[in-house]
């Protein structure tokens, strides 16, 4: 399950920089602002719109949380769509029907227990310093083919439903920390990789803050060069980083993952 970093410049700044730079970006960001991020009244005809839109065109999909008339998950994907109606009716659509046939709201501790004993993946139990959830992965734990790649996923797709269930109020974002220690090319595994960021891109779009890459020893460096075009903007996220970063920079001397201390 190996991922990434560097955080992204908080939105305020984008917007200054690039009104400094231009003066038309500039006039069609701040229009876009106005009318979509910071006028309630638009961004209720926004959610209404999707919601229309998705009961014509899909139907079929179902109703409640996490489907078609969650209002809370319509204004994610407004987000994360720039606030265009139609794409984020097209991203959405998709999403809602994969959560249906994956079975997201069926998997708990007991469905996914024996890959989770092997402890290549789980929630750590405290928020880092920044108060975003933890999802740490043991890369040399990792062996394709031990497991079913179903249950691999299903795996991945619980942790990260779990990390998110432990965000604060005020807070969207997780912080995924893969630890690279004792990693060999025996443990890559190009085609789960690809189904973690096609997960994370279409089903979790904006959920991941920042990736640790911790301590990656020589031979993982090709593995990056291949998965990093799988990646596309998710690449921007990843640090490369020593444990020792991790403890001081990530964690309070009281909260620091036991593989860590």
């Amino acid at each position: 399950m190996s991922h990434w970093l560097t955080l992204r410049p908080a939105p305020v700044q984008y917007f200054r920089t690039v009104s400094i730079q231009s003066k038309k970006p500039a006039k069609n960001f701040n229009l876009s602002i106005r009318s979509c991020s910071s006028d309630p009244e638009n961004k209720y005809k926004l959610i209404a719109e999707v919601k229309e839109k998705l009961g014509k065109e899909h139907s079929t999909l179902p109703l409640g949380k996490y489907g078609r008339d969650d209002e809370e998950m319509i204004m994610w994907y407004l987000k994360d769509r720039k606030y265009s109606v139609k794409d984020a009716v097209s991203k959405l659509s998709k999403a809602i029907r994969w959560r249906h046939e994956f079975g997201v709201s069926e998997l708990s501790e007991e469905s996914i227990k024996n890959v989770a004993e092997t402890r290549k993946a789980y929630v750590h139990d405290f928020l880092d310093v920044n108060g975003r959830p933890v999802l740490i992965v043991d890369a040399s734990k990792h062996i394709p083919g031990q497991f079913e790649q179903y249950e691999d996923e299903k795996l991945c797709i619980f942790m990260i439903e779990k990390a998110l269930s432990k965000l604060p109020s005020g807070k969207q974002e997780i912080l995924a920390v893969i630890d690279l220690r004792g990693f060999r090319t025996q443990n890559a595994d190009i085609k789960f990789l690809t189904f973690v960021f096609d997960a994370l891109y279409y089903y979790y779009p904006r959920r991941l803050s920042q990736v640790l890459f911790v301590d990656a020893p020589f031979i993982y460096r090709p593995v990056w060069e291949l998965i990093k075009p799988l990646v596309k903007s998710y690449a921007s996220l990843v640090r490369f980083c020593s444990a020792k970063t991790v403890k001081e920079e990530y964690f309070a001397a009281d909260t620091v993952p036991p593989n860590f201390k």
